[in-house]
């Protein structure tokens, strides 16, 4: 098995950084009327800042693909050109279309050499999974290089107008026309984004590389029940209906493709489940916390850095709050894109040096995943 090297980080985030008294004049208002929910949300996670793939008025200026696409062609120079590239593993929770698949469609606007592909579809590890994927192809001398993203389009799904048709709906029930908060609460969460990875079985000549160690994914399905989703609405047995088996007046009724989370299932089961998982991880590979130099933690809110804090504390492996290294409040929340940008500015602030260690720790609610990497810096 060789040692595999992230040798080139690179992102695309589109258009200007959007504040937070900007969001809802892009995004829309549902009914005409403010969120009564979205400065409540605001506070919690304490996102200053955040990218849409939108222009003021809310049209669409760049596809998931698009976005990815230029994040992949940054890694490249004449140095090394992207006619080397061997793999290119792709993972988002937002494709541009069901079929074909994100992977197919990135590599479609590069218009490069035949690669193998993958997508990885799912919340935000799958943009770990695609970052697995190229890390076990390089390790097993599968290929020589391998790239893997993570990127998504979230704003698309979260204009008002996706929620209109619901909302009159609810006018015509004699209801209250306010959509749940299961899904405004996701409105003000979540941005726009791409990052990519160039894994190679050499390291840099000049500069710096990060050299992958380990890499572990874990799902907590088996015991919890969905808590993210889209494209289709939960029962009260915690059951989900998809819409393959809804109407499409169903679809627009309920804003069934909306992105929904179950923020009570979000609370109690996040925290725990992947503090556990660090604490066997911390056994498995023996790893002295004291010597640990970076610990990047993929938080969708602010909300739970303490939370996070304070579980692995009480069970005994702590990583100390200076430690720590992230960048959700001037970026925002871009899912599977967010370890991959906190990964990015943390390998060009100059800071790192060679011998120096790197945990990254990215969970998903979805229902209920973790990975985590561990890098070193050579």
């Amino acid at each position: 098995m060789k040692d595999v090297f992230i040798t080139r980080l690179s992102k695309f985030l589109p258009n200007e950084p959007v504040g937070n008294d900007e969001m809802e004049s892009i995004l829309g208002m549902v009914d005409g009327k403010p969120s009564r929910a979205r400065s409540m949300i605001l506070g919690n996670n304490k996102i200053q800042t955040r990218y849409y793939a939108l222009d003021k008025d809310g049209n669409s200026t760049h596809t998931n693909a698009q976005m990815t696409a230029a994040a992949v062609q940054a890694l490249f120079d004449d140095a090394f050109p992207i006619n080397r590239m061997q793999l290119l593993a792709c993972g988002t929770t937002s494709p541009d279309q069901l079929l074909p698949n994100h992977a197919a469609m990135v590599h479609g606007l590069l218009k490069c050499q035949p690669v193998e592909l993958i997508a990885a579809t799912g919340a935000c590890a799958a943009g770990m999974q695609a970052f697995k994927y190229a890390y076990m192809s390089v390790k097993c001398g599968n290929t020589a290089n391998g790239v893997s993203t993570g990127s998504e389009k979230f704003s698309a799904w979260m204009l008002a107008k996706k929620f209109e048709p619901e909302a009159e709906n609810l006018k015509a029930l004699s209801e209250n026309p306010i959509i749940a908060f299961e899904k405004d609460f996701l409105r003000w969460m979540l941005s726009d984004g791409a990052s990519a990875a160039l894994f190679q079985d050499k390291p840099n000549e000049n500069g710096l590389s990060l050299r992958v160690d380990w890499v572990e994914i874990a799902s907590y399905a088996h015991e919890l029940e969905t808590c993210m989703y889209a494209g289709a609405v939960k029962d009260g047995n915690g059951g989900t209906t998809g819409w393959i088996d809804m109407t499409p007046e169903e679809w627009a009724q309920h804003s069934v493709f909306s992105f929904k989370q179950d923020t009570r299932l979000l609370g109690k089961n996040i925290v725990p489940s992947g503090a556990k998982m660090w604490k066997e991880l911390v056994e498995r590979y023996n790893i002295d916390i004291d010597k640990l130099d970076y610990f990047l933690p993929h938080l969708s809110s602010e909300f739970f850095r303490f939370k996070i804090d304070e579980e692995i504390t009480r069970l005994g492996v702590p990583i100390p709050q200076e430690k720590w290294f992230t960048n959700l409040t001037r970026v925002g929340n871009v899912g599977t894109a967010s370890p991959y940008f906190m990964l990015e500015e943390l390998m060009n602030t100059g800071q790192l040096k060679k011998g120096q260690t790197i945990v990254m720790m990215v969970p998903e609610s979805a229902r209920f995943s973790y990975a985590y990497a561990h890098l070193t810096v050579v």
